[in-house]
């Protein structure tokens, strides 16, 4: 981790909290397309690329990519590396770090893993730390009582806080994100009625909560480095559904931080949200904006675009073995069902279009998976040795047809996926007020 990479994390909380429209995004994925994605559009822009795993994504047993802590720190900075971003620009951060790939767990041994999650990413050089112990784990009550969460995410700070000093000299100590009002990881919800915003009063009441656990932990110290605090700004998308930003409603919250600590607040579940609610999350001190799900949407959408081509176009061809990724796709999502049989419902017909194409995503799970990455290959390996028509480039990926006449990109499979998934981090840069036209 780069001394100044948390430098500048910082100084966007500074200057956000001093009344400046300036922000970061949070890259929340562990899909290499989107990754490169991110850190081309912070070396374009000269901002901070801000990319987190989350606790399903990346942990010692490998999560469901496979990678631990510090394998993930590997690929990023070779990523970073290969892409020419500078290192002053990445810090890597951990989302949603606690028990909750072991929630099915009795709570010592969920926490017990979660402890060495913790531990495995400090010392992988993570510089920002979201402790969230705010989900049940087998025998508890649920929902768990505030003081409750706030105990066991103190004790993960005390283990990130020993981590960190056994490094070597020179490292910059963890950044935490606090909070107990956390929205479930990936950002799912059902069909009805936005959530509620947070309110000023229960906002106040979690910080006093966390202020008493860090003291009986005897972390005291670290409170200095809590830099956000997660709360419900009433945004959140499901299966079929978006809830956008209403600052009206959330007016009250955005007036009410206090004045020391001089944290802001870190906005989950922001995917899908228009460029305009963006940039008032943003101004509102909303200034840590996470997303995930939308950028492998916009990856998902690039590949079925290009599946469509290759079929239009080279289903004639005899020398070419035509890939076949959205059948392995659904292939293994019905052989291994847990990642979306809990969030799709309704009819057979309907839980398969969701497959495909719901907010929600689930099938990020699945691109790891061996078959699909060899059908993914042979996508691309077709349409580099046989660039689809312009015109049918125009009809299915049209802005980046758009993009390749102006000669933004090249007509090139990779770098039309990789167009189509920083239009998305367009729309946050620019809220972050870091985008460079």
């Amino acid at each position: 981790m780069d001394i100044n990479s948390s430098a500048k994390l910082l100084n966007l909380v500074q200057r956000n909290r001093g009344g400046e429209k300036c922000g970061v995004y949070s890259i929340c994925s562990g899909h290499p397309a989107v990754i490169d994605a991110g850190l081309r559009q912070a070396l374009d822009d000269g901002s901070l690329a801000l990319i987190e795993s989350t606790s399903s994504q990346v942990n010692q047993f490998g999560g469901y990519t496979g990678l631990t802590a510090a394998q993930f720190a590997a690929s990023v900075r070779q990523a970073a590396q290969r892409i020419g971003t500078p290192e002053e620009q990445v810090l890597l951060g951990g989302d949603h770090l606690g028990p909750y790939p072991w929630r099915n767990q009795p709570a010592a041994t969920a926490l017990s893993h979660a402890r060495e999650l913790v531990r495995s990413c400090v010392l992988a050089g993570y510089g920002k730390i979201h402790l969230d112990a705010s989900m049940a784990c087998a025998g508890d009550q649920s929902p768990l009582a505030e003081d409750v969460v706030a105990d066991r995410a103190a004790a993960l700070c005390r283990t990130a806080e020993d981590a960190f000093a056994e490094m070597p000299a020179g490292n910059s100590p963890p950044l935490y994100i606090i909070g107990t009002e956390v929205p479930i990881p990936g950002g799912e919800t059902h069909e009805g009625e936005p959530p509620a915003v947070t309110s000023v009063e229960q906002m106040r009441r979690t910080l006093e909560v966390f202020r008493g656990a860090f003291d009986r932990h005897k972390v005291s110290s670290a409170r200095e480095r809590v830099i956000g605090i997660v709360v419900q700004p009433g945004v959140e998308f499901g299966e079929k559904v978006i809830f956008e930003y209403d600052r009206k409603k959330a007016e009250r919250l955005s007036a009410s931080l206090p004045h020391a600590p001089a944290l802001v607040y870190e906005a989950h579940s922001t995917d899908y949200q228009p460029r305009e609610a963006l940039g008032q999350l943003v101004e509102d001190h909303f200034a840590i904006l996470k997303v995930g799900p939308a950028l492998t949407f916009a990856f998902r959408e690039a590949i079925f675009a290009l599946s469509a081509m290759e079929r239009e176009y080279l289903a004639g061809n005899r020398t070419l073995q035509l890939s076949e990724v959205r059948a392995a796709l659904e292939a293994a999502m019905l052989r291994n069902p847990s990642h979306w049989r809990p969030y799709y419902h309704g009819s057979e017909e309907e839980q398969k279009l969701a497959r495909s194409f719901s907010y929600s995503d689930r099938i990020r799970y699945y691109w790891p998976d061996p078959e699909v990455q060899h059908q993914l290959n042979q996508l691309i390996k077709n349409l580099t040795e046989c660039p689809p028509a312009p015109t049918l480039i125009s009809q299915y990926l049209p802005l980046e047809y758009e993009a390749i006449s102006s000669g933004t990109i090249a007509p090139e499979p990779m770098d039309m996926i990789d167009h189509h998934i920083r239009l998305v981090l367009r729309s946050y840069a620019s809220a972050c007020g870091t985008l460079k036209q």
